[in-house]
């Protein structure tokens, strides 16, 4: 168990440069639709209604742990031009571009190789592009404990207190003695898949389970050994030639990895197996958006529970909805209760709160 006071944290780590900041935004958010397509995926979008699109968040906050010619997206191929357009400052080679989607293990080997030829005593930040996080205070604090733990070789994660027994997200167990303080670090016993309701009920109960975030920290060079380790065709794809990197023969270099390596998430590539891995207890509040119904509880609500996006939308007779419409629609909603109600691209989706598990569903009656 690390019990570091933050001041100690930011003077070991107050040399920034070594940071490096790998934003993950290649998905196609599908439960999010008809707002999100694959075309204009979710972390595109402005779901809050506040002028930012998820992407642009999660590149402001991460501009707190790492200089921004530090800061490198991974995306899909076809989603370069988004990225480019939605953060100007970023140089074009900052923009990693995935030819096909391999799940999160390529796309890491990838921005590490790179990265660590660039810098050897590369540190990495690994983040997803479409989690909220509020009080960015405690997210910095989190961060830099993660990442005294990497210095340390240590492989480090944030993990999130549980609120409710969620089937929908993978867990990691630690020591229940081990008197571990939300804001500290501590070492994982391992790391637990999307359990049925009951056991994730027991998770929940015992009280030594926290949600897998999916925000990883290490050194760039300690994330290849381990991928060298567990992982060796996957590595040898990627690492058999580094000097490729930063060079003009870097895309065609790992567009051929990419035809060549397995579809796998880091998760099962490489948290599984390693040994040296340690969960970061989170302070800040936290959601990844998965679904529209986990929008809800961010807006503030009004007296009969309707969550509105949208300066035109009048509700009457309504109640606990969470409605998003264009500002310069209007709408009327009379009579609706418990619904998600949505207005995007030419499309009007109204479908029960209870029912939002059937969206991927039912959009393929449009395709």
């Amino acid at each position: 168990m690390v019990n570091l006071k933050v001041g100690s944290i930011y003077k070991s780590m107050e040399n920034l440069n070594n940071n490096y900041c790998v934003i993950m935004a290649g998905g196609i958010g599908s439960r999010f639709w008809p707002m999100s397509t694959p075309e204009n995926p979710k972390q595109f979008l402005d779901v809050l209604g506040i002028g930012k699109s998820l992407l642009q968040m999660t590149y402001d906050r991460l501009l707190n742990i790492c200089p921004k010619e530090n800061v490198y997206i991974l995306t899909n191929e076809d989603y370069a031009g988004i990225v480019a357009k939605q953060l100007p400052d970023l140089k074009s080679d900052q923009i990693l571009c995935e030819p096909m989607r391999k799940n999160t293990a390529p796309c890491i080997a990838y921005a590490a190789a790179k990265i660590y030829e660039m810098n050897p005593l590369a540190r990495m930040v690994v983040a997803p592009s479409d989690h909220l996080i509020m009080q960015e205070d405690r997210f910095k604090a989190n961060l830099m404990v993660a990442l005294e733990q990497a210095e340390q070789n240590r492989i480090a994660t944030l993990g999130i207190a549980p609120t409710r027994p969620d089937t929908g997200y993978g867990y990691i167990e630690f020591n229940a003695s081990a008197n571990v303080m939300p804001g500290e670090s501590t070492p994982v016993l391992q790391f637990r898949e999307k359990p049925n309701l009951s056991t994730a009920q027991e998770f929940l109960n015992a009280g030594n389970f926290y949600w897998n975030s999916g925000i990883f920290v290490w050194k760039a060079e300690q994330i290849l050994d381990a991928l060298k380790a567990f992982q060796p065709k996957l590595h040898e794809l990627f690492c058999k030639d580094l000097s490729k990197y930063n060079t003009a023969e870097e895309q065609d270099f790992v567009n051929s990895a990419f035809v060549a390596c397995e579809d796998i998430s880091i998760d099962f590539a490489v948290m599984e197996h390693a040994k040296n891995v340690d969960v970061v207890l989170a302070t800040f509040d936290w959601s990844d958006l998965g679904t529209w119904g986990s929008l809800y509880s961010h807006f503030e609500a009004d007296s009969n529970g309707n969550a509105v996006v949208g300066n035109a939308v009048k509700m009457v007779d309504s109640e606990n909805c969470l409605v998003h419409f264009p500002n310069h629609k209007n709408a009327l909603i009379q009579g609706v209760k418990n619904a998600i109600i949505v207005e995007s691209n030419n499309t009007l989706m109204i479908i029960n709160m209870e029912d939002e598990q059937k969206i991927k569903e039912y959009m393929k009656m449009f395709s």
